[in-house]
């Protein structure tokens, strides 16, 4: 295949794949971020502390995060069906994408909660703040760059499962490479989309470290 026939391929591909990543990642951060929340706050010490209410949520995400995708993106065929209307193309991927999302980014989230001081925490809770308070104005600030660099690990990870997503009529590069690589034998197609998904990977990764340093000169200049 020549050049001129993979250029459309690729950047359709590439559209679809971002389209996916992009609205995936959006539902991940808007379900995951308060599930992460939840778990420490609920936690033994926490400030909301019920233990019941955080070992039904962590059975929750770790049944979720130990799903391998594929097996889940097989699993949600009628769920996404009933959601988007059919279970092929990129706006019916974002279903399997986000559900297989969420829970990992919660635990990412509930990492870098936990990372925060938490006598900060507690002189905020002294002077009678309230728990949605400390969230917003203690534990969400201060955990900002921990949670840009889990946002990014989430991008990441949605790329990979976008690939696998297109076997299965997801479209994106991986079905571009499914389809025009392995099935017609065409290695270096296969190697082109290849190497575009590492550009997709490496773009994000530096977007998330540049916005990560951003915050870390800002937070210096405020001290």
């Amino acid at each position: 295949m020549s050049w001129s026939q993979m250029q459309p391929l690729l950047t359709q591909g590439t559209i679809d794949t971002l389209y996916m990543v992009l609205w995936a990642t959006v539902v991940s951060v808007l379900g995951g971020l308060p599930l992460g929340i939840l778990l420490v706050l609920t936690d033994k010490g926490g400030l909301l502390q019920n233990r019941p209410v955080n070992k039904v949520v962590g059975v929750i995400v770790n049944i979720g995060r130990s799903l391998p995708f594929i097996i889940l993106l097989i699993a949600l065929i009628p769920f996404t069906k009933l959601v988007v209307g059919t279970f092929i193309g990129p706006t019916a991927m974002i279903v399997p994408l986000a559900i297989g999302a969420i829970p990992f980014f919660a635990r990412l989230v509930e990492t870098a909660i936990r990372e925060v001081d938490h006598g900060l925490v507690e002189a905020v809770q002294s002077m009678g703040g309230s728990v949605s308070t400390i969230i917003r104005k203690v534990l969400l600030p201060q955990a900002l760059p921990s949670l840009v660099a889990s946002i990014t690990t989430t991008v990441i990870v949605l790329v990979g499962y976008s690939a696998m997503a297109g076997a299965v009529g997801g479209e994106g590069l991986g079905s571009k490479a499914v389809t025009y690589g392995y099935q017609r034998f065409d290695t270096a197609f296969m190697l082109v989309t290849v190497a575009v998904l590492i550009v997709l990977v490496t773009l994000a990764q530096l977007i998330g470290d540049g916005v990560i340093r951003l915050l870390a000169r800002r937070g210096r200049t405020a001290t």
